[in-house]
């Protein structure tokens, strides 16, 4: 199946690598580490004098001029703010000392200081008094040990004197499970950012999936042949209802891998399992070169044959033209099957005879009726024609044919005739009809919505005896029908292939 290529599962995978890269950047960010975390930057810091030494001068009136030291006075804006995922209470601080935080202002005195806060943080001010620890000597201020909720923030103003803007200003301290640092933010004079850092790795990396992808697009090979091609005969036996699938798989297999030759001979799923199980018995070693099919699981008595689920398969009851009848109850078609009605008009039709037409005993299509829909077997044969009664007790002319084809030329050419067989090929059969049952019509649409309880499905098994050789043929078309374009085949043919999303729910 070509949405499971090597290419294409490389493909996927860089693309869902690049989505959750991207979105665990950004989760990292925000939540990762869970940590508390008390973020500081400095919004501001100017001269407010005849700062030569910094090279900008400034001019003052008043108060500036008056108050001794400051000729070379600054003021320094700070904020500081709990930018982790957690709250943070006064016992997470983890200073020995009264106070929580330190900022220590290089080469430069501290002259005054002023606390600022947004109006929905009121509750703050009351922490900053001397007997909370707040205070300053020399170059370093005393911050006390503020709680803050996740995103609150405050600022302090700081009158400095004795050193140039610019030098280094940082915070000391720590937190229980958390940090203090500096952020990365824009001050109010610089350029904000076009893209953070975040944003850019999420860019590379989104940029790197979309160059991976489209290396592969370009590059690989439209027409590759299947993963483990091999060589040599193979002989798939069993349903005939499954054999035009199993043929034109096998045709194709055979162009895409040379040396191959694979020979599709159907008679049926029970006789196909039987010769199976045969041929391995007989074989000194090993798994014989034969693939069996079969509508349905294979009996209990034979634990050699190993199962492969290949398709969800849907059949039909078929009735000729000349019978009005659309829907039948499983009701009346029980009754049907066991002699009980012997003209249509006895179920609201015609005045018709009712002629069975049936599968021989070796029919997995046969089999899956009557499991799923007679819940038991059928009535006895009474016909070698279908049209003539052979036994003259019997109450209904019930024949048997050998093949699924024989079964709707034959419904479709006598009057009164009622069948079963495949959905697909019953579809496009002349001079017969499809009948609903329980007023469910039989669709293969409608089942893998999951919108129909239609009984009359069964898995398609493939059985091989024991395990073949990883490199043998039989392994590797077994893979190429299951898992790889032989899947397109299946589904050509109005069936659904196990191997895909829905059909792992149908033949579960």
């Amino acid at each position: 199946m070509e949405w499971l290529s090597a290419e294409n599962i490389v493909a996927v995978g860089t693309a869902v690598l690049g989505i959750v890269a991207s979105a665990g950047i950004f989760w990292y960010e925000r939540r990762v580490p869970r940590r508390k975390r008390i973020g500081y930057r400095v919004q501001m810091d100017n001269p407010i004098g005849d700062d030569v030494r910094s090279g900008r001068i400034g001019r003052r009136l008043g108060l500036f001029d008056e108050a001794p030291d400051m000729t070379d006075a600054t003021l320094v804006l700070l904020r500081i703010e709990n930018d982790g995922s957690q709250g943070i209470g006064r016992d997470d601080y983890t200073s020995p000392e009264l106070h929580g935080l330190t900022a220590v202002f290089t080469d430069r005195v501290i002259r005054g200081v002023s606390v600022t806060q947004p109006t929905d943080s009121d509750h703050l001010m009351p922490h900053f008094t001397p007997e909370r620890g707040f205070g300053y000597a020399g170059n370093t201020l005393r911050i006390p040990r503020v709680p803050l909720n996740h995103g609150e923030h405050f600022k302090l103003l700081v009158l400095l004197s004795g050193g140039d803007v610019g030098r280094d200003i940082r915070i000391v301290g720590g937190l229980h499970d958390g940090e203090v640092h500096p952020n990365r933010s824009a001050t109010p004079d610089d350029a904000t950012p076009l893209f953070s850092r975040a944003s850019r790795l999420i860019t590379i990396m989104l940029t790197f999936s979309v160059l991976t992808l489209a290396t592969i697009v370009v590059a690989r090979d439209d027409n590759p042949p299947p993963i483990g091609c091999a060589k040599g005969s193979l002989r798939v036996i069993g349903s005939t209802a499954f054999a035009p699938v199993m043929q034109d798989a096998a045709k194709k297999y055979e162009r895409e891998c040379e040396g191959a030759s694979i020979t599709v001979d159907a008679h049926g799923s029970t006789a196909g399992i039987r010769e199976l199980d045969g041929a391995g018995t007989d074989a000194k070693k090993g798994s014989p070169a034969v693939l069996a099919l079969s509508d349905g699981p294979k009996p209990a008595d034979m634990p050699e044959l190993t199962e492969n689920r290949v398709a969800l398969v849907v059949f039909a009851l078929v009735v000729n033209d000349d019978v009005s009848l659309r829907n039948l109850t499983t009701a009346d078609v029980r009754r049907l099957y066991r002699g009980e009605i012997t003209d249509w008009k006895q179920l609201g039709g015609p005045d018709l005879p009712v002629h069975l037409v049936s599968r021989d005993a070796n029919s997995g299509t046969r089999q899956v009726f009557q499991r799923r829909v007679l819940g038991r077997g059928e009535i006895a044969n009474s016909s070698v024609d279908c049209v003539h009664k052979d036994d003259p007790t019997a109450k209904v002319i019930r024949c048997e044919l050998d093949s699924t084809d024989q079964v709707l030329a034959e419904v479709a050419g006598l009057k009164g005739a009622v069948g079963y067989a495949e959905l697909n090929v019953a579809e496009g059969a002349k001079g017969l009809h499809i009948l609903s049952l329980d007023a469910d019509a039989p669709s293969v649409e409608a089942i893998e919505r999951g919108v129909s309880r239609y009984p009359y499905r069964e898995i398609e098994y493939a059985y091989t005896y024991g395990r073949p050789a990883a490199d043998s043929l039989a392994s590797s078309f077994l893979a190429y029908v299951v898992k790889g374009n032989g899947e397109d085949v299946i589904r050509s043919y109005g069936h659904v292939p196990c191997y895909t999303p829905v059909g792992m729910k149908l033949c579960a």
